[in-house]
């Protein structure tokens, strides 16, 4: 017996000795270099339209790639009960109050765009404060689920289970009303209800209160675009350029009714569809697109993938979307083996993010769905948005320490 204590303190505390998933911090950093490289290659036009150093774009990400680089590597030594609590909480709390006081901050110290002001000016750059937030949100709800949801019965009454999770809606709405509202970013809130909903199926609630939910997030998403003129128009936008394929499953009458007449398609998108058209299959050659010069404005940020499937072509993206795609299935791999229930949820909160931000992209710009105005996560110009990413990367390396291996569920099993 005494022998077998030891046995199982030593199994417990080589744990913490196991090395991070570097193959995580390998798929990461490639893709992570490919943003270095086509935020040169597709910001040609935009750097002759501002006047910028050609190199402008260039050094700016891949100074942001080297820092986001040696977070996750530094994130990966660490011992995750020492530091994911640590910094999910301070970057929930931090963020929430940077967003919460940015409408009143003097027009000297942030950026707008849309009317809203959506960054802080610091010197040397600006800083996206729902970027950071997200990760903190998922932490959030990950900690608090495991204390206060996961342990409570299915069946305890939609009333009982409305009032558990009420504190949650109202942080939800808070949430709303600052980046929907203040900072007019609906494809963030769109973004964070997803995982909201995706994170309570997995902390154990009943399919009654996903109903509720579903039915509230509807009435909510709508209330929202009625709310602002330009996302009815938006809306509007993106129905004149699908009408005519949808319409023809429907019958000659609903035409009366749904068609709409004299709106313009989308620019963008129609542009975003020729580029992906001339990269073919092997592409135009890196630097040698046609659509970034002055036909897609800004072209490395949210419309990404366009220029890269023209350069590179369809074979260059799918194997992007393979990349995409072994990041998350690893990300799944570490939360489905960890043994905490936060890291757990917060793994995959953390992949989800991912996901869900790339289909809601790539689903944009080939005109599927409205566009919303995310980026893709890890290849889109952005330091704040890159930054953010290589946090969230870290943290789920940090945790992947202590995922044990097969040999050491062997050794468990034995003992």
């Amino acid at each position: 017996m005494y022998f077998n204590k030891n046995k199982i303190k030593a199994i417990k505390n080589n744990l913490y000795c196991q090395k991070a998933d570097y193959t995580l911090l390998i798929l990461v950093s490639l893709l992570i270099s490919l943003s270095v490289i086509f935020s040169y290659s597709l910001s040609i036009y935009t750097v002759q339209f501002y006047g910028y150093d050609q190199f402008h774009f260039f050094i700016r990400q891949a100074m942001v790639a080297i820092v986001a680089i040696l977070i996750m590597w530094t994130f990966s030594l660490f011992d995750p009960d020492k530091l994911v609590g640590k910094v999910g909480m301070t970057l929930f709390f931090l963020f929430f109050f940077l967003m919460a006081i940015m409408p009143a901050l003097p027009s000297s110290m942030v950026t707008a765009s849309g009317g809203a002001n959506r960054w802080i000016r610091l010197p040397g750059f600006s800083l996206a404060p729902v970027e950071f937030f997200k990760i903190g949100f998922i932490y959030f709800l990950s900690w608090s689920f495991h204390r206060k949801v996961m342990d409570q019965p299915k069946k305890i009454g939609l009333k009982k289970e409305s009032l558990l999770l009420a504190p949650y809606f109202l942080t939800f709405l808070a949430v709303v009303f600052i980046v929907a509202f203040m900072q007019k970013d609906l494809g963030q809130v769109v973004l964070l209800g997803i995982i909201l909903i995706i994170l309570l199926i997995f902390a154990n609630r009943s399919f009654k209160i996903f109903l509720v939910l579903g039915a509230g997030a509807l009435i909510g998403l709508v209330g929202l675009i009625l709310a602002a003129p330009h996302r009815i128009q938006r809306i509007y936008s993106w129905w004149a350029m699908v009408q005519d394929g949808i319409l023809s499953f429907l019958p000659s009458w609903a035409g009366q009714y749904l068609r709409i007449d004299e709106l313009p398609e989308p620019y963008q998108v129609s542009h975003s569809l020729n580029a992906m058209h001339n990269g073919s299959f092997l592409g135009q050659g890196i630097s040698n697109g046609d659509i970034k010069v002055g036909f897609l404005s800004e072209v490395h940020t949210d419309f990404v993938l366009a220029g890269i499937t023209e350069e590179i072509g369809l074979l260059g993206l799918i194997c992007i979307v393979g990349i995409v795609f072994s990041i998350i299935w690893r990300i799944f791999r570490i939360s489905i083996r960890v043994s905490n229930p936060i890291y757990h949820l917060f793994s995959l909160g953390i992949a989800l993010m991912i996901i869900i931000a790339f289909l809601i992209n790539s689903y944009g710009i080939s005109g599927m769905i409205p566009i919303k105005g995310i980026a893709v996560p890890l290849l889109s110009y952005g330091g704040s948005s890159m930054l953010s990413m290589s946090i969230a990367i870290g943290l789920v390396l940090s945790i992947s320490r202590v995922v044990p291996s097969e040999s050491k569920k062997i050794k468990d099993k034995e003992v």
